[in-house]
């Protein structure tokens, strides 16, 4: 008997065939082709060889989608890679099945083969597309690009840029990713940590920009594991929306803007740095502030600096109401090195923590391993939800929601901006709240690939 779980893994873990008739066709002549295939890049400095990565139209990332508010995305996926794949539109609120997410809302798109993606974008914001297929490899291969929804009325900026973050496990002497997908310690541990971070696919972005400039940064953070502490330093700036999802009011930017695997930011900065100098988009690791991207001071765009920006419109439904009847559901995270788990259920059969090693699995969603036959959640159309959280692990956790986004309540019973993932430090607790508006079966994973990978995995049924 095929269970949930199995049909799941074989299309998230797995190269074998999913055709279902109907879904891999011929292309659609209407649709513009979205191909994915092996390419190389020059990822590392001249002195190394190019690196073979795989991309959306070749190259890394993918190419920018810009789109209006409410427009049609309509694009025929063809598969040129030696393995199943599959697109998810992440951060979009659309029908469940264009979700891409191979073995729960579609059977993955088998090599040569194809599948029309056809949806509404409902928001405007900062998303992004990436392989959901074997995503633990195919996202640190290089398979995702930004998708951009601008919204009817432009913000005052002089330019914007999108910058999306990522980090590169390659080999030192030949700059080539390292092929270890499975590795025990990625997947035990924090998970797959690069050893070379780039921006846009570049290790030395600059960009020429002018005192009293006025910019719009939208941040994607694409890598499978590292979470980025985003700081500025020659620039002042506001963050006016995360996740997609504009603030209430723009918030002046502090020391860091925490962005975990598959967040992102839209902060807007003034260029307060003089001519000949250089402001920076600061990564602070560990104490140390490194450009993560560097911008040249050129000139004076203006002798005075403007106020404080404006927030942006608002999207759609982006309230949280009936919190007082609010169904509870509560997901425990256990597992991984240094944990206190000491047995769960992998495939219908409990097993300790030994057993679970020696098959490569470490993480388990209440008592779990893995994608459950049965949703963590059941919920009919219009239910608000509250979503406890529980982080027993020694590792931090970005948990994303498909679908739907959600907002946190805080100890005083006030609801954080809106956000479809939740970065969780080890030993937390934390509670969302979101209104079950979506119909469909919803994937609800770790956003560091690896631990998805190995366990993370359930999903919520909106009915």
């Amino acid at each position: 008997m095929t269970t949930r779980r199995n049909f799941l893994l074989n299309g998230v873990a797995s190269v074998s065939t999913l055709a279902v008739p109907g879904i891999a066709h011929a292309l659609t002549p209407k649709f513009e082709e979205f191909v994915a295939r092996p390419a190389a890049i020059q990822l590392a400095p001249p002195s190394y060889a190019k690196t073979e990565i795989w991309g959306f139209g070749g190259g890394m990332p993918g190419p920018e989608l810009r789109i209006t508010q409410g427009e049609r995305v309509q694009r025929s996926f063809l598969n040129e890679l030696p393995q199943a794949s599959s697109v998810h539109w992440h951060g979009i609120r659309i029908d469940n099945a264009m979700d891409g997410v191979a073995g729960l809302t579609q059977a993955a798109v088998e090599p040569g083969a194809s599948f029309d993606y056809d949806f509404v974008v409902p928001d405007a914001g900062t998303y992004w597309y990436h392989a959901h297929a074997r995503s633990f490899e195919q996202v640190a291969r290089g398979l995702y690009g930004a998708l951009i929804v601008e919204e009817a009325e432009v913000p005052d900026v002089d330019r914007e840029e999108v910058l999306i973050l990522d980090d590169w496990l390659l080999d030192p002497k030949t700059a080539q990713i390292d092929p270890d997908f499975n590795s025990a310690h990625s997947r035990s541990h924090a998970g797959r940590m690069g050893n070379f971070i780039a921006t846009n696919g570049r290790y030395d972005l600059s960009i020429d920009v002018r005192q009293n400039e006025r910019l719009r940064l939208r941040l994607i953070n694409a890598a499978n594991a590292r979470i980025f502490a985003i700081g500025v330093a020659g620039m002042e700036g506001w963050t006016v929306a995360l996740d997609g999802m504009p603030l209430v009011k723009p918030q002046r930017l502090g020391e860091a803007l925490v962005l975990g695997p598959g967040q992102r930011a839209d902060i807007i900065v003034d260029v307060t740095a003089e001519t000949g100098e250089t402001a920076h988009l600061v990564r602070n690791d560990s104490n140390d502030g490194v450009s993560q991207v560097a911008f040249p001071v050129t000139g004076r765009a203006t002798a005075a600096r403007r106020d404080t920006p404006a927030a942006l419109p608002r999207n759609a439904k982006m309230n949280v109401a009936g919190l007082e009847n609010a169904v509870p559901v509560r997901l425990n995270i256990e597992g991984g090195a240094m944990g206190r788990m000491r047995s769960a259920v992998l495939k219908g059969e409990r097993k300790s923590f030994r057993e679970l090693v020696s098959e490569n699995e470490f993480w388990a969603f209440n008592g779990t391993v893995g994608m459950p036959d049965t949703p963590l959640a059941d919920l009919g159309l219009g239910q608000t939800v509250r979503l406890e959280i529980n982080n027993d692990t020694s590792f931090p956790h970005a948990m994303h929601l498909h679908g739907m986004h959600f907002r946190e309540i805080g100890e005083d019973g006030t609801l954080g901006p809106l956000r479809d993932t939740i970065t969780m430090f080890r030993g937390e607790t934390r509670t969302v709240a979101f209104v079950a508006d979506n119909p469909g079966d919803w994937l609800f994973h770790c956003h560091m690939l690896s631990h998805a990978a190995s366990g993370m995995m359930t999903w919520m049924r909106v009915t």
